[in-house]
């Protein structure tokens, strides 16, 4: 078993040095088209809305790509990704990036060969129950079902922290945000635990969310974010400034409402090197000037992005908490764009 992971960790590996030789900003001008990893299906981050058009936060950040690039937040072959086939996708140059709730660790970036470009998105794993279980906390859930993505950091957050508190479980292996939600609302397990972010997006699509629970209990760390794969460097800057620039541009006070107006030069010298006023960026980049201006149109700032997909007036509800700007206690920095 040992040699066929590290059998596979080598061949995801191998794979991604092979696609990124190839040099992916040329290849995805020259097909006119990104090809962009996301979920199977996750309410507010991604999924495909009643006209079969993909929406969600994760997908914003591939428009945003696109928009950069091409010009056209249109210009997006969304491609769905699960737990397991996520990695062999981007590693074989099926797709340019992945943005797929998916948290940076070590062994991916080291070991995987990948490039997390940024952090989209501060969570931690948590647990959701029924409410008629009576549970107040995870560590009253010794010898539960749980329900559990497979090939994801929650399958060994879960272990960590079943063995330190002493207590037992029973693992129901699921591959999609989908088959979890099924299987857990049919009983087959007694916890669903997955990231904070995605157990509100999936209590919120239940016909009685208020049936369920989320327990207080964060057990890990989970940055999530974007990613390309190692060596493509390029690349890698294009889609790292593309989301520093929706982050940016919430902390400067650019808006998809007045980015016309300030696109036409203002007193800010930052803002006048962002929006491709001032300074040589895109040129930098290998994109037009117009780059983030493009970006930012395609869906609005990092706030407007949050507010619309995900926030405290969606059916989701999430509060920006650790995503706030690092200027409201939160940890949203963005480098200076000069």
């Amino acid at each position: 078993m040992k040699n066929k992971v590290i059998l596979g960790a080598l061949t995801v590996a191998g794979l991604a040095a092979g696609a990124a030789a190839a040099g992916t900003l040329d290849d995805v001008k020259a097909r006119g088209k990104l090809n962009c990893g996301v979920t199977t299906g996750l309410v507010g981050f991604a999924a495909p809305n009643a006209n079969g058009e993909w929406e969600g936060f994760d997908v914003a950040v591939c428009r945003a790509v696109a928009a950069a690039v091409l010009g056209d937040s249109t210009a997006v072959e969304f491609v769905p990704t699960t737990g397991k086939t996520r990695f062999t996708a981007l590693a074989s140059g099926e797709i340019d990036m992945l943005a797929r709730n998916t948290t940076w660790t070590f062994s991916r970036d080291v070991d995987l060969k990948f490039e997390f470009v940024g952090v989209n998105y501060y969570d931690g794993q948590g647990f959701m129950v029924p409410k008629e279980l009576g549970v107040s906390s995870a560590k009253e859930l010794d010898g539960a079902t749980v329900c559990i993505q497979t090939g994801t950091t929650t399958e060994l957050n879960l272990a960590d922290f079943f063995r330190s508190n002493n207590i037992s479980y029973e693992p129901v292996p699921i591959e999609t945000n989908a088959e979890a939600q099924q299987q857990y609302l049919a009983g087959a397990c007694d916890v669903y635990t997955t990231d904070a972010s995605g157990l509100a997006a999936t209590r919120a699509t239940f016909d009685d969310p208020s049936a369920h629970v989320l327990l207080p209990e964060i057990i890990s760390k989970e940055p999530l974010g974007p990613l390309v794969r190692h060596g493509d460097h390029e690349w890698g800057d294009v889609v790292r400034w593309s989301l520093n620039a929706l982050v940016a541009a919430e902390e400067l006070g650019v808006t998809s409402a007045n980015i016309g107006e300030m696109a036409a030069g203002t007193e800010n010298p930052e803002i006048n090197r962002l929006l491709g006023t001032e300074g040589t960026l895109g040129e930098m980049l290998g994109l037009s000037a117009d780059w983030a201006k493009n970006a930012i149109g395609a869906g609005g700032n990092y706030g407007e992005v949050f507010a619309k997909n995900i926030g405290e007036d969606t059916p989701i509800g999430l509060a920006r908490g650790l995503n706030a700007q690092w200027t409201e206690g939160g940890l949203l920095y963005a480098p200076p764009f000069r």
